[in-house]
Order: C-alpha cells, then sequence, then structure tokens
C-alpha cells in the first residue's frame, strides 16, 4: 500500500529501516564467509518487521534463501515476486500438498506422514520435490530422532518423486558464547548427518544466529540466521558489548505522541489499582500505548520512554491503550510532543533488549510484539523518507 497523507494514521508508529536490514545481511554474510549460504528467517512477519518487505530488503542485500513457518507464508512470499528457495518449517496439512510444487516451495520433513502425502503428489503430477529432514539431535522439538535417520534413508526409495536435499537440527544453547553442549550437539549432528550424505550431495545445516556468532565452527553448508538480520544479538545487551567487529543494527523504532498533560497533586492514585500514589505534585504526560499495542502490563511502574530526548518513567498501570509517564523533570511538553517507546531521541536510546528486561523477556518477543501490533512504516536511512505504509 502506497503511503498517502490523505488516509488516517495511527498516533503510534513503527519504522521499519530497510537500509539498516541490508546492511545486517551484510555483514552477517561476511562474517560468516562468502562460501556459506544465509538463509534468512522471515517467519512471524520478519519478527515484526513486515515479511514481504524484509524478504526484499535481503534479496537485495544478496539472499536467495527464506524461512516462513506455515505455507500460507511461502504463498504470500511468492505472490509478492520474491524469488530463490522458501523453506517452509512447520509441516502441512493434506490439502495444502499441493502448494508446494504450484508455488516452488520447499518442504521441511519431520515425520512419514508428509512424506507419503509429497511423494503422492510428486508421483500423479509426473514431478519431482526435494526436501529437507529436521532431525532433533537435543532440542526436544519438532525432528526424527537420529537414531531413526538410517531406516529413514534406507525407506526413502518407497516415496518415488522425493529426493533429499538437506538434513537440519536447531540448537537449543547457541546463544550462550563458546557453550559447549552446542559443540557436543554439534558433533552428535555431523554423526547423523554422515551415516546419511556418503555421497555429499545433501546440505547440512544447524547454525542459527547464536552459533554462527559464536560457535563458527558449526556453521556447516549453510546458515539460518533470524534476531541477528533485525540488528539484534540472541543473548542481548552482553553480546553487542562483545561484538568486536562492524555492529548489527536495530531496524525497528516505535513512535507516538502525548495526548493530553497534567498536573496532579502529592497523594494522588495513578491508574487502576492504584500501584502509583505521587509522593509530590507530579507532572503526567498520557500516551495513548498500551497492551493492545504490545506494551504488556508487565512494563508497569518499570519501563521508561524517551520525551525532548531524556527518560521519563511509565507510573502507574499500563491500560489496554494508554499509559502515563512523569514528566515532572522535563519542561515544556505540550499534547503532541514527540514520544519515543523504542529507538533514539537525541543522545538517549532504549532499545529491544533493555524492554525485554522491564518486560522479563527477551528482545524477540519485544520485536514481534511492538511490530505485530502497529502500523508499519518503512523507510531508507539514506533518505530518511516514508516508502511504503501496511
Amino acid at each position: 500500500m502506497i503511503h498517502s497523507h490523505s488516509s488516517p494514521e495511527s498516533l503510534n508508529k513503527i519504522i521499519i529501516d530497510t537500509s539498516a536490514l541490508e546492511t545486517n545481511f551484510r555483514i552477517l554474510q561476511q562474517r560468516v564467509g562468502q562460501d556459506i549460504p544465509v538463509m534468512a528467517m522471515v517467519k512471524a512477519d520478519a519478527y515484526g518487521h513486515g515479511m514481504i518487505q524484509a524478504a526484499r530488503s535481503f534479496s537485495r542485500a544478496g539472499c536467495t534463501r527464506f524461512a516462513v513457518a506455515e505455507i500460507q507464508e511461502g504463498v504470500v512470499l511468492r505472490q509478492a515476486g520474491i524469488v530463490g528457495q522458501i523453506f517452509v518449517l512447520l509441516g502441512f496439512q493434506d490439502i495444502e500438498t499441493h502448494l508446494f510444487f504450484n508455488y516452488d516451495l520447499t518442504p521441511v520433513i519431520f515425520d512419514y506422514q508428509a512424506l507419503r502425502l509429497l511423494s503422492q503428489a510428486a508421483v500423479s503430477n509426473k514431478r519431482k520435490i526435494a526436501v529437507h529432514l529436521k532431525v532433533d539431535c537435543g532440542m526436544g522439538r519438532l525432528g526424527f530422532m537420529p537414531a531413526e535417520l538410517p531406516t529413514i534413508m534406507a525407506r526413502l526409495e518407497d516415496f518415488p518423486g522425493v529426493t533429499l536435499a538437506g538434513i537440519m537440527s536447531h540448537f537449543p544453547m547457541a546463544d550462550a558464547p563458546s557453550s559447549l553442549p552446542t559443540l557436543e550437539m554439534y558433533r552428535h549432528f555431523q554423526t547423523a548427518c554422515a551415516t546419511s550424505n556418503q555421497q555429499g550431495l545433501v546440505f547440512c545445516h544447524i547454525a542459527n544466529s547464536g552459533a554462527a556468532l559464536y560457535c563458527p565452527e558449526t556453521c556447516g553448508d549453510m546458515v539460518r540466521l533470524g534476531i541477528s538480520l533485525y540488528g539484534y544479538y540472541p543473548d542481548g545487551a552482553p553480546g553487542k558489548a562483545r561484538n568486536k567487529g562492524e555492529k548489527l543494527i536495530p531496524a525497528m523504532s516505535f513512535t507516538t505522541q502525548v495526548i493530553q498533560v497534567k498536573t496532579v497533586p502529592a497523594g494522588t492514585g495513578v491508574s487502576y489499582g492504584h500501584t502509583f500514589i505521587s509522593d509530590n505534585e507530579t507532572k503526567i504526560a498520557v500516551l495513548p500505548v498500551g497492551y493492545a499495542d504490545g506494551f504488556l502490563r508487565a512494563l508497569s511502574n518499570k519501563a521508561q520512554v524517551l520525551i525532548k530526548g531524556q527518560r521519563a518513567r511509565i507510573i502507574g498501570r499500563v491500560c489496554m491503550n494508554l499509559c502515563m509517564a512523569d514528566i515532572t523533570d522535563i519542561p515544556g511538553v505540550e499534547p503532541g510532543e514527540p514520544v519515543v517507546i523504542l529507538g533514539s531521541q537525541g543522545v538517549e536510546t532504549i532499545t529491544a533488549d533493555e524492554i525485554a528486561d522491564w518486560m522479563g523477556t527477551i528482545s524477540y518477543e519485544v520485536l514481534c510484539l511492538f511490530g505485530n501490533n502497529n502500523e508499519r512504516h518503512f523507510i531508507k536511512s539514506e533518505y530518511c523518507k516514508i516508502i511504503e505504509r501496511k
């Protein structure tokens, strides 16, 4: 949808800098080596950044492999003109099998039923389809167990039309630098691959952002990058501080504006339950942001926002569509004053890692909450011009 000033806009805006997405891809591709392909995780609407726009940005930077959770996401990407390989991670329903062939999508397989359905469809369409097998090497989530692999390999000929193109697994603890469990799990994965990849024709991949950054020896034939492409380190602020090379650039910011300013006397309760009661005369800015916008109730009396380049504390309970900030020490604030929830204003910056600490969660969840619950605008930072709104 093309940006139009005539259509009404929300006061709450998520700004996505597509230049940051492209730059992050290039930084990470250089880091893992140009000979190792990068698969961009664009599931969950690209961690709140907008799946189509993010995929286009990564494509411009040279990406030719993408991953989505559900098959309809892959269809949407194809319909938007995204080229390259698109992997579907969470399986499919019987009635969706034809979509893999119609839209040239790559299935990730973790049970025999999927192999049967794809084989039947391939034979009836006189087609072949290449699949990647998911192996559970320690995540305890989706995947065949490694001990099942020899049997699966022996049975592949029972599924005509299906060819094995890859074997993949997933690390549960790669966000911990120099993680011995990660290296041990990688050895299990290598052993599993060795029994199945004797001709060297199968792509073996397991490394996520944490592994690519902290255990580069696990990069294998391909890396699957998610949070790092969006400008954050999987272990949060410590990872950023530890990074010696070019820093990743957070692509998302979240802005709003003050809708009312009021002064209340000492002893005034603020918001539901009066969990905040003013000790002194207090000046309050009311903001049109609440838990319906992903600004969770857990941020009550904890979070801070930026107003006039200064930090202002959220006081009282966060409501569905409103919250209150203490601006007693910030003079000159009027309704309409710009507010930064996530991002920079002046010399101050609030990151998704900091918000995650206040929420008791991780940056991934913050980005999904904010990006998927608010109006997104896309800019290229060198022009700082809004090019698209969705």
